[in-house]
């Protein structure tokens, strides 16, 4: 069976829109994969829309902690809405077409709000360390302006880096297909369309997932084993027990998030690594934003407390 006249190779010049294969090898689940993201995309928006609203609201979640976890979920509905929304259109429609210009955007936004996501779960396990480890010195040194401050910080770091690494990778000629064999515009399935040498691209792409990806995960390992030997030191075990709850959500979500997001983009590539890096893509934009809202709830007195008084 012969490919549609708009799926084959073109010329660069010609290059205008890129055609995101997506899910396109399940023709007979297109209805069900619709219908699964659709529920999937609602369930992010609430569960994080709740976080945000009771972190905001009740006067006992007035803390470092939950602040940051509050900028979490708002993030997480960025994040989640760059890629599903366009997805969801694509399994409806079955129009996969996507301009340069739009297929640069997204790609920028996926990009710098997975790179804030690390900087943020970053500071988010130096607010742990403080807590468990400076618990004397925390309410000086996490002071309201300085967390402000460090998520500032997080959103300034992210954007200029990613902007330059789109802009980079879409000067690049496209001459082999407009074929991208993912569900969003993502570097490495952009960078399998480019012609001439990529080195240069493929360096950069490395360097910044080392900056934004290995070493945000490597200063949260540092500061997790630091407060795992202070809770072990503890003398209540009631006292490590609630040590260990407020930082396992926390683990959890790194976990996720961190985990996939490295055997994407830091494990070596070969000619059949696209379906693998679709399997784990969906880790990072669309599983972790979804349970995010369940890991820091289910495990949460406190959350759990202010949930029951905003519900009746």
């Amino acid at each position: 069976m012969e490919p549609p006249k708009d799926l084959v190779d073109v010329n660069f010049t010609s290059v205008m829109e890129f055609v995101l294969l997506g899910f396109s090898d399940f023709p007979n689940l297109q209805m069900f994969l619709f219908v699964m993201f659709l529920f999937i995309y609602v369930v992010t928006l609430m569960g994080n829309g709740i976080i945000i609203l009771i972190t905001r609201t009740d006067q006992t979640l007035q803390t470092p902690m939950y602040f940051f976890l509050s900028n979490f979920s708002f993030l997480e509905i960025c994040y989640v809405s760059v890629t599903l929304p366009r997805m969801l259109i694509n399994l409806w429609t079955q129009k996969r077409h996507i301009s340069l210009s739009a297929c640069a955007t997204q790609m920028s936004c996926v990009l710098m709000f997975g790179n804030i996501e690390c900087l943020l779960l970053t500071v988010m396990a130096y607010d742990r360390y403080m807590a468990i480890c400076n618990p004397l010195q925390y309410p000086l040194v996490m002071n309201y302006k300085v967390c402000v401050q460090l998520v500032s910080a997080c959103w300034i770091t992210g954007v200029p880096v990613e902007i330059g690494q789109t802009c980079q990778i879409f000067s690049l000629p496209f001459c082999r297909s407009n074929q991208i064999n993912h569900y969003f515009c993502d570097i490495p399935p952009i960078l399998k369309l480019a012609c001439g040498d990529i080195f240069l691209n493929e360096m950069m792409v490395f360097t910044v997932a080392v900056l934004f990806v290995m070493i945000p995960f490597l200063l949260i390992l540092g500061s997790y084993i630091k407060i795992t030997s202070t809770i072990l030191k503890l003398p209540l075990a009631t006292g490590r027990a609630k040590a260990f709850s407020t930082c396992s959500s926390h683990v959890m979500v790194v976990t996720l998030f961190f985990g996939s997001g490295i055997i994407t983009y830091l494990r070596p590539k070969s000619k059949n690594s696209s379906r693998t890096d679709k399997f784990f893509s969906l880790f990072y934009t669309i599983v972790t934003p979804m349970f995010n809202p369940l890991i820091y709830t289910l495990r949460n007195k406190d959350v759990l407390m202010a949930l029951r008084k905003l519900l009746p």
